[in-house]
């Protein structure tokens, strides 16, 4: 049993959760506003579909890597997460999915739930890499194909103005997969198209993709225009403050991933992101010439960045946790109620993380 001040699906109660095998058997409580009492917030656990690496573990280094990484993340209140790879050869990828197929399927104890995988390139455009390697190429249905059989992709990050993608991305749609517009150079026309053929979201909205210019709308026009779902990176580095409040305000389901690397919770340094060396230095991660190489940033950080710009603590758990529930069709994860999954986070008035719970099992800090 837990008590505290409660975000429930119907707002906010003072009250008691009880927990039994894995899931939430009962809410009892009221109404009440958490800045009327000194009780613990209890939340949603986050949930982060775009994460690579931590605890100096790449998501591209295999299962075992994803099972470090997992244990990380919980421990900042990440319960559940999508592996998500890097571009790299068709063989790396072949390797690399097929051992994370396996894990995908279970949960380590200690770690958070992997729900599967976000394949993150490589249908990219070699003029948008970002960080990424420079091994893009053009989406073959087959071949996509392959890769979905051998892991449970649950998002796939390509740039649909690339020759013969608008019938991929169609063509994933209809299979369930949710496919992001992202390190694109499209026109604002583009992602209009993608969308109608089917795109859900976008991939680390403002990041590597055409930017938003008052008569050129780009990739940004089109996600603050037309999107319901997008990705944001919430560490203050990636995206100015202003330009995440416009894109809460914008986009009715944006959602937090954290973009973290191998060097997230880990000492400054020189760390992997797949085939690429990149160094954390000043709490960020960058490729040697200064390009931004994902992030060390953790969700429960995520959460404090999001409500020292103002956002209401609600909403803000929303953006970690039900908006990227609801994305994958989630209806167990991301929301305090009965019969959903115990992931749950609680935090001190301070907005510090005390406790994760993973699937019903408490996960302590290291010592």
């Amino acid at each position: 049993m837990l008590s505290g001040n409660l975000l429930t699906t119907d707002g906010w109660i003072r009250g008691r959760l009880h927990i039994q095998d894995g899931r939430i058997a009962a809410l009892e409580g009221e109404r009440a506003d958490p800045a009327d009492n000194d009780e613990p917030c209890i939340l949603p656990g986050f949930i982060d579909l775009h994460v690579h690496g931590g605890g100096g573990a790449d998501v591209m280094e295999g299962s075992a890597a994803v099972a470090t990484m997992a244990r990380l993340h919980a421990r900042h209140g990440t319960t559940s997460l999508l592996a998500t790879t890097v571009t790299a050869p068709r063989a790396e990828l072949r390797r690399v999915l097929a051992d994370l197929g396996d894990h995908a399927r279970t949960r380590s104890a200690g770690g958070a739930r992997v729900l599967g995988v976000h394949l993150e390139g490589p249908y990219i455009n070699p003029g948008r890499l970002g960080a990424q390697p420079d091994a893009a190429v053009a989406a073959v249905l087959d071949e996509v194909l392959d890769y979905l059989a051998l892991a449970p992709v649950r998002i796939v990050t390509l740039a649909p103005e690339i020759a013969g993608h608008m019938e991929i991305i169609r063509a994933l749609a209809g299979r369930g997969v949710r496919v992001q517009i992202g390190h694109s150079a499209g026109t604002y026309e583009d992602g209009v198209r993608a969308l109608e053929h089917g795109a859900a979201g976008f991939t680390h909205l403002f990041n590597a993709m055409s930017p938003l210019h008052h008569r050129n709308p780009g990739m940004v026009g089109a996600a603050l225009a037309h999107a319901d779902y997008a990705e944001i990176i919430p560490d203050l580095v990636h995206v100015h403050p202003g330009a995440v409040q416009a894109a809460a305000r914008a986009i009715p389901r944006l959602y937090a991933v954290t973009d973290s690397t191998a060097a997230a919770g880990m000492p400054d340094g020189a760390y992997r992101l797949g085939s690429q060396h990149v160094t954390k230095c000043m709490g960020g991660v960058r490729l040697a010439d200064g390009t931004l190489a994902g992030s060390t940033l953790t969700m429960d950080q995520a959460l404090r960045n999001l409500v020292s710009i103002g956002l209401p603590l609600a909403d803000v758990s929303h953006h970690l946790s039900r908006h990227a529930a609801d994305y994958l069709g989630l209806a167990d994860r991301g929301r305090i109620a009965p019969g959903a999954w115990a992931d749950l986070v609680v935090l001190d008035r301070a907005l510090a993380l005390t406790a994760t719970f993973v699937e019903g099992e408490r996960i302590v800090e290291d010592a």
